[in-house]
């Protein structure tokens, strides 16, 4: 390989590291920078002339169709990432029972974004990649003195002095970087598989000499860097020359050897540091490639070299397109996908403008042979003109026509071009910007794909950026804040909502469905605390804490309902009692009739004995008065046997019934 042929060469590590800076800034130069500072002019309103779209074109109206676009857009991702203030969640290995941890490494790790000011960080980067189509933050570590007021007994506790705790931290922040400042491995498609990203920006020259006089650069005399105005910040601006330095931060690999040797470079040329490496195994040590950081000054000067110092050997990099091209690691942003659309709405208005100005300013055709010498040609309120002879035959007033109506219609239409092209839409302006003034049904549709493409960059945001951020962010704290951050194996979750028009559009369908529910059905509170749920209200938590305490039973009002359903649990079980007491008393009354039924035909056999032989006397009459007492009664017990029966059925029959 040749950066292994050439060993023998006296190249060094800086003019290594900065050939690729300059091969990487001719790769971004050839494509991307002029689109790039188009992309900024449209978005800022910055007229250009290399902007024109025609050779006559006059005016230097910009449309803000792009502009709101793109505010509009960074404004959905911002709210669904940061709208319900917790924006990011942690979670623990399930087999550890104790959630406390967690709960104490979540808020300490909110507490430093609050202090480092790292949501401002990310919002700046989410409106970069809308812009320009990729958003890229640089993870830097900063030692600074945190001040608490406090307060400390003097005199064994007679008085109390008051002041302020100074306590040395190392904090993480958050830097975002514009695309100009950036440059990668032009082959690569991520920040992990390239041979090295690098961050080329002008500082003020103080921090520099602040970062020599504490140790982290090397002790080298810095110059003031010449300005450069590929790398500035806002090129629109004038540069100052004056107590700055060029900056070049690299992050990836070197030739092992080259490492070696500015190593090297800082030792005293003393025996024992050319002992440190045996000269036998120099050419083993020296292949391949190592993971360092190095920090150049005005493309020369090498201010600090060493290796990858983080545990996780990550690159402090993180970096997402806005919208994914293939196999390419600048993305699609914002400006990118309503470019056409609003070149052709500006060329539109511009062209307007200028009609309007032919059609509207006074203009005068006249015989210049005929005016006075040193007329001063212009047109004006209360002017007197001088003319040599009659003027209506000198002067005519000079028009080229109307304004043609229909341009204006054309510039709504192209305005509508760039809502399609971008998908951002204002929620004020839904119902007459989404398929005209559609039914509810098209624009419920339409609202559903709007939602669709937010929620797509939402969660390319959250992957790429939001959790490698904290999860690198967490991984520099636990490494040189121990005290603070616990070493363990945590997993990141982005705590997400949607949008604002998304919400809007939920409330929307919430509100419908409310409309079909009584107040009385069990469905109706949960549906109205989801929809303010959905609000952005300043109180919102207020109102869910109040519904749910609303929602709870009142303990006086609990005890006299559970007073009331015992009572009527305990008449019902007395109305069953009564019941089961006339059955059983029916059951009786049934078995003593039928008890009596069975016997009645005995006792009316015992009346008949006794009526049988009750007055009779011997003699003929009366054996035959006897004989025919005999026969009715046998009749009669026949009756009464027959009856009996009848009855003893009609009973079997109703206790088979009951």
């Amino acid at each position: 390989m040749e950066d292994y042929e050439n060993k023998s060469t006296d190249q060094k590590v800086e003019s290594w590291v900065m050939d690729k800076v300059e091969q990487w800034r001719d790769h971004y130069s050839n494509n991307y920078e002029e689109k790039f500072d188009e992309y900024y002019r449209l978005w800022r309103g910055i007229w250009a002339a290399e902007d024109k779209t025609r050779d006559s074109e006059r005016s230097r109206l910009i449309s803000p169709a792009l502009q709101q676009a793109v505010e509009s857009s960074v404004a959905e991702v911002e709210e669904a990432t940061f709208g319900r203030g917790k924006w990011f969640d942690i979670r623990d290995d399930r087999n550890d029972q104790d959630p406390r941890d967690v709960a104490a490494l979540r808020e300490q790790l909110s507490e430093d974004f609050q202090f480092t000011k790292t949501r401002k960080a990310v919002a700046e980067c989410i409106l970069n990649a809308a812009v320009y189509g990729t958003a890229i933050g640089e993870l830097v570590l900063e030692e600074v003195k945190e001040m608490k007021p406090a307060t400390q007994p003097l005199m064994d506790g007679a008085m109390q002095a008051v002041g302020v705790n100074i306590e040395d931290r190392v904090v993480v922040k958050l830097r975002p970087i514009l695309p100009q400042n950036f440059l990668i491995d032009p082959v690569a498609t991520s920040i992990e598989d390239a041979l090295g990203v690098a961050i080329d920006e002008f500082v003020p020259k103080h921090q520099v000499e602040i970062g020599i006089q504490n140790g982290i650069y090397r002790d080298v005399d810095i110059e003031s860097a010449d300005t450069d105005s590929d790398i500035e910040a806002d090129k629109e601006l004038t540069s100052f020359d004056e107590d700055k330095v060029r900056l070049t931060k690299y992050y990836g690999l070197v030739p092992k050897h080259l490492f070696n040797d500015a190593l090297m470079e800082d030792e005293d040329d003393d025996e024992m540091s050319k002992s440190i490496k045996p000269e036998e195994d120099e050419s083993d040590d020296e292949e391949g490639y190592v993971e360092v950081v190095i920090v150049i000054a005005n493309g020369d000067q090498l201010l600090k070299i060493e290796e990858n110092p983080y545990m996780m050997q990550d690159r402090p990099v993180v970096a997402f397109p806005w919208d994914v091209v293939p196999s390419r690691f600048w993305g699609r942003g914002i400006c990118e996908k309503g470019y056409n659309s609003q070149k052709a709405l500006d060329a539109e208005l511009r062209a307007r403008i200028d009609a309007l100005a032919l059609t509207v300013h006074p203009m005068m055709a006249m015989d210049a042979s005929r005016m006075p010498r040193g007329a001063k040609m212009e047109i004006r309120p209360g002017k007197t003109i001088l003319t040599n002879g009659n003027p209506a035959e000198i002067l005519q007033p000079f028009k080229f026509g109307s304004l043609d109506q229909v341009t204006f219609s054309q510039a709504g239409e192209l305005q509508k071009m760039v809502q399609m092209a971008t998908g951002a839409i204002d929620a004020a302006g839904i119902p007459g910007s989404i398929n005209g003034d559609a039914a509810a049904g098209a624009v419920s549709m339409s609202m559903g794909a709007i939602i669709k493409r937010h929620k797509r960059t939402l969660i390319n945001f959250q992957e790429s950026f939001l959790i490698p951020m904290i999860e690198k962010t967490a991984w520099r704290y636990m490494q040189f804040d121990p005290d603070h951050y616990p070493v363990s194996d945590y997993k990141f979750v982005p705590s997400s909502s949607l949008g604002v028009i998304a919400r809007e559009y939920e409330v929307t369908q919430l509100v419908q469905l409310l409309q079909t529910l009584g107040q009385d059905s069990p469905m109706y509170p949960m549906l109205v605390s989801a929809v303010i749920d959905n609000m952005g209200l300043s109180n919102r938590e207020e109102l869910i804490a109040q519904m749910q305490q609303a929602a709870q039973p009142d303990p006086q009002a609990q005890e006299a309902q559970q007073a009331q359903m015992q009572q009527q649990t305990e008449l019902a079980q007395a109305q069953l009692q009564l019941i089961q007491a006339q059955g059983m008393e029916a059951q009786a009354r049934a078995q003593k009739y039928q008890v009596e039924a069975q016997l009645e035909p005995e006792v009316v056999k015992a009346k008949l004995a006794a009526a049988l032989s009750t007055n009779l006397q011997t003699g003929n009459a009366d054996d035959a008065e006897f004989a025919k007492r005999a026969k009715i009664a046998d009749l009669m017990l026949k009756e009464k046997d027959i009856q009996s029966n009848e009855r003893i059925a009609v009973m079997q029959m109703r206790n088979k019934n009951t």
